[in-house]
């Protein structure tokens, strides 16, 4: 089953900044990239 939920624009920014910065953890780079992933095409 597909997962209806979509990412917001504001949280794809945050996210997106967050796999650009050198500090990120994996794990919130992970979290980042599924977020983004979510995002409607």
């Amino acid at each position: 089953m597909a997962n209806k939920i979509r990412t917001s624009k504001s949280v794809a920014k945050k996210a997106s900044s967050q796999l650009r910065s050198s500090k990120t953890t994996k794990a919130t780079k992970s979290v980042a990239g599924s977020a983004l992933s979510n995002r409607r095409k």
